[in-house]
C-alpha cells in the first residue's frame, strides 16, 4: 500500500492479492501461448532493488537516527512545487516499516510475476513506472500529506490485470469470475482499507487509472492463428507501442501535476 509517512514505525494493514489466470484450452486440442520469456525477472529485480533501499532506510536511521532515502524521496508537495520532481518518482522504492514493505512486496510478487509474463519485460517496467507516477500525481493534486509506498504501482498492475482479462475474455472460460474476483480487490482496497487515515488513497486511485490506461492502449490483444487441434496464440500488439504509450500517458498525467504550480 501506499501510505501518508508517519516515519518507520507506521503499521501499514493492507495485503492485495490476485486470482490466477485461469486459461482454459480446448481438451481435444492443443493450444501454444508465446511469451517473450517465462521468468519474471523485471518482478525480481524490482522487489531487490526495493528491499535494497528498505535496508538503507533501516540502516540509515541506526547510524544518523533518521530514515535518510525518505527524506530525500517521499512525496512532499511542498518540495515538489520547489521543483523536486523526482519526488513523483521515488516513493515507489520507499516504505515506512516492515509490515508496510511486506505487504507491497507480497503483492508486487505474487500480481507482478504473472502480468509480466503476459506483457513481456519492457512493456510490464513501463506499466510500472508509469503506474507509480501517475499514483503520485494523483497525491500531490488531492492531498497534502507526505507519502511513500510502492502500491501507486502496485494498484495500476491490479488495473492493468483486469484490463487484460477484459481484453481478452474469449479466451477464459471463467473471465466473469475473475473480474469480479479483481473487482472486490479493488473495492476493499479504495472504500475499506482506504478509508484509514494513513493510507494515500489517492495514490492508490490514481495509479489504478495509469495502469488502466496504459493497459486499454498498450496491454496485450491475444490472437489465434494454425488450423485446429494445433492452435498458436499470440500477441497482436508490438512493442513498439510501449514507448509511445508510455510517454503518452506520462505526458497526461504530468500536464494535470503542472496544474498544481499555476495554482498554487
Amino acid at each position: 500500500m501506499s501510505e501518508q509517512f508517519n516515519g518507520m514505525n507506521s503499521t501499514p494493514v493492507e495485503n492485495i492479492s490476485s486470482e490466477p489466470a485461469n486459461f482454459s484450452p480446448e481438451p481435444e486440442g492443443r493450444i501454444h501461448l508465446k511469451f517473450e520469456s517465462n521468468r519474471p525477472i523485471v518482478t525480481y529485480l524490482l522487489v531487490g532493488v526495493t528491499l535494497l533501499f528498505f535496508l538503507f532506510q533501516t540502516i540509515s536511521q541506526f547510524i544518523w537516527g533518521y530514515d535518510l532515502p525518505a527524506l530525500i524521496g517521499l512525496k512532499s508537495n511542498k518540495l515538489i512545487l520547489q521543483g523536486e520532481l523526482w519526488r513523483l518518482f521515488t516513493p515507489v522504492l520507499l516504505h515506512g516499516g516492515l509490515l508496510h514493505i511486506f505487504f507491497n512486496m507480497y503483492a508486487l510478487f505474487s500480481i507482478g510475476r504473472e502480468i509480466e509474463l503476459f506483457y513481456g519485460h519492457w512493456r510490464y517496467l513501463a506499466l510500472y513506472v508509469v503506474s507509480a507516477f501517475a499514483g503520485n500525481v494523483f497525491s500531490f493534486l488531492f492531498t497534502a500529506a507526505p507519502s511513500l509506498g510502492a502500491s501507486t504501482a502496485i494498484f495500476g498492475l491490479i488495473g492493468a490485470q483486469a484490463l487484460f482479462i477484459y481484453q481478452n475474455r474469449k479466451f477464459f472460460k471463467n473471465s466473469r469470475a475473475m473480474l469480479t474476483n479483481t473487482f472486490v480487490v479493488i473495492a476493499i482496497n479504495l472504500f475499506v482499507i482506504g478509508s484509514l487515515q494513513f493510507v494515500d488513497n489517492f495514490g492508490h486511485l490514481g495509479g489504478l487509472l495509469g495502469g488502466a490506461l496504459f493497459a486499454w492502449l498498450a496491454g496485450p490483444i491475444w490472437v489465434p492463428s494454425g488450423v485446429f487441434p494445433v492452435i498458436e496464440i499470440s500477441d497482436r500488439r508490438k512493442n513498439s507501442r510501449t514507448l509511445p504509450v508510455a510517454l503518452g500517458v506520462f505526458m497526461l498525467f504530468a500536464l494535470v501535476a503542472a496544474s498544481k504550480f499555476i495554482i498554487k
